[in-house]
């Protein structure tokens, strides 16, 4: 049976230092604290309940409903309805326009984190210090859009933590495994996470006292979302087999269509048929869908999620068989079909100890209790124990993405493209120093474009920065070398230098992610954010 920890908070209120965590999902948010009784406790929202849906309801008048209860704004005509923002953290080509507003994925995302805060500072007090969770996958603007959301919404994110390292520290922690000084020898589990909008999977070994990630590999457009419209085409299927028109053309009707299709998909995890019933066009249609239709017809989907899980296994040269247990986070996990996959791929059933709805806001927590013994000192924690239990856990990550430097073909100059210099799954942190010649005769200046990605087309990457080498010797002839020397920390700083060996000259860079948004702009965002009521 799945453990589950969520209660009501004690009226005590908490020291406003402390540290809490926080899930920011693609359909659903929540937020956590370790408690006096050292249980990672998921606060219950103003409905009662530990999960929050990342739905944004924007309306006349400036206001923004968070989880409204379906159909509840149904008669709000010109009402914006915005789902899965998760999606487009860190896309600058994304904007939705609302009244004279422009509204970034950091802007909406920060109204989300505004309720869970509204809601615990009614049980718990004030709350400024946060932890927030992503994706392994996440690339590095997602991280900072993210991190951006959180000061947008007036907290101070202490730290961005990944999905599947939040979801071991709360295995560990309910198996009595974390920081306990026992069971020292090294276990590995993989960390399946499917949640609405993303998925990535994760290969982590862990002792008592050191959590390490070994690979990881995800797709940031696969998640239960996609699940939900082979639903939703499942059923539009139907209504134009009766003669109906395609429910799907009309965003309102997708909407409703989509709501209805994503509690089917919920039934059919519990039973092999359910019926799907609406009203289109004045007209009633009563769909049923068989468990075995919509596996047929999301085969793909879960096939896509295999194959990466099998090829971090291959990264890391181990079998499914080799694992001591796989563990399941995200809700998308409830779909018997995930379960019936993974087990083809271990030869047994994935673990049901830890809630996979719950499970990253709980390791987000313990995480932020780590980052409280280590920095403060934890006041007002049960005792000097817990206090060095917390302090003697230690973590370390991979880059899930690569990093490189855009090349020019030599004989070619119209051909470029992106030399990888740190592969992804690295062990942080690291250093590299490679060559490079010129290719101009008697350049001006040299100049270093920064990429990250895995392949080689400059357009498939994202550019991260860059920067130039100047003052360079007179008559420099093409073919003169130039070093290049490309680090990245733990803490997600990047740090990169170009010396040209001829003359000695040099020039850098440095990209510290954990920066989040300018004062001037963070100013901006905020005081538009708060003309948004969030409800």
């Amino acid at each position: 049976m799945t453990k589950s920890i969520v209660t009501e908070p004690s009226e005590t209120g908490f020291s406003s230092r402390r540290i809490y965590g926080i899930d920011l999902g693609t359909s659903y948010s929540s937020l956590a604290l370790l408690d006096e009784e050292q249980q990672p406790r998921v606060i219950a929202n103003s409905t009662g309940s530990p999960l929050t849906a990342s739905v944004v309801v924007l309306t006349d008048g400036d206001k923004a409903h968070i989880d409204p209860p379906p159909g509840s704004l149904a008669d709000a005509v010109s009402a914006v309805r915005i789902l899965a923002i998760k999606r487009e953290m860190g896309n600058p080509r994304f904007a939705l326009r609302h009244g004279n507003h422009r509204l970034t994925p950091e802007l909406i995302s920060s109204l989300i984190l505004r309720r869970l805060r509204q809601d615990a500072e009614k049980q718990l007090g004030p709350i400024q210090r946060v932890v927030i969770t992503v994706p392994f996958y996440f690339n590095e603007l997602r991280r900072r859009a993210t991190r951006n959301a959180g000061q947008i919404a007036g907290l101070e994110v202490v730290d961005i933590l990944n999905e599947p390292t939040a979801a071991t520290l709360t295995y560990a922690w309910i198996k009595g495994e974390l920081g306990s000084g026992s069971g020292t020898e090294p276990r590995k589990i993989l960390v399946y996470d499917l949640g609405g909008g993303t998925f990535d999977v994760t290969v982590m070994e862990f002792t008592s006292t050191h959590f390490r990630v070994l690979a990881t590999d995800g797709d940031t457009l696969l998640g239960g979302i996609e699940w939900t419209g082979r639903l939703v085409d499942i059923v539009a299927d139907q209504v134009l087999s009766q003669g109906g028109t395609d429910p799907r053309e009309t965003p309102q009707v997708r909407f409703n269509l989509c709501e209805l299709c994503e509690q089917a998909k919920r039934e059919l995890s519990q039973r092999l048929v359910t019926t799907v019933s609406f009203d289109h066009e004045g007209r009633r249609y009563d769909v049923d869908v068989t468990r075995r239709c919509f596996e047929q017809r999301s085969a793909d989907l879960l096939q896509r999620s295999r194959d990466t899980t099998e090829l971090v296994l291959k990264q890391v040269g181990v079998s499914g068989t080799d694992l001591d247990d796989m563990v399941l986070i995200g809700g998308s996990t409830a779909m018997p079909g995930v379960r019936e996959m993974l087990k083809s791929i271990s030869g047994r059933m994935p673990s049901d100890e830890i809630d996979a709805q719950l499970a990253v806001a709980q390791g987000a927590a313990i995480h932020a209790a780590i980052l409280e013994a280590q920095q403060v000192g934890a006041e007002g924690r049960s005792g000097q124990v817990l206090v060095e239990r917390l302090r003697s856990i230690t973590t370390s990550n991979v880059n899930s993405h690569s990093l490189g430097i855009e090349v020019t073909d030599p004989e070619v100059p119209s051909q470029r493209w992106n030399h990888v210099m740190i592969p992804r799954n690295t062990p942080l942190p690291c250093q590299v120093v490679q060559r490079f010649v010129t290719t101009l005769e008697n350049p001006r200046a040299v100049c270093i474009q920064l990429l990250e990605g895995e392949v080689a087309e400059i357009e498939a990457c994202t550019r991260i920065g860059e920067f130039r080498v100047v003052d360079l010797p007179a008559d420099l002839p093409a073919g003169s070398p130039v070093e290049i020397e490309y680090g990245y920390d733990q803490g997600g700083h990047i740090r990169v230098s170009a010396r040209e060996l001829v003359g000695d000259t040099e020039a850098s860079l440095e990209i510290h992610w954990s920066d989040g948004v300018d004062v001037d702009a963070l100013e901006r965002f905020q005081e538009l954010a708060r003309e948004y009521s969030v409800e």
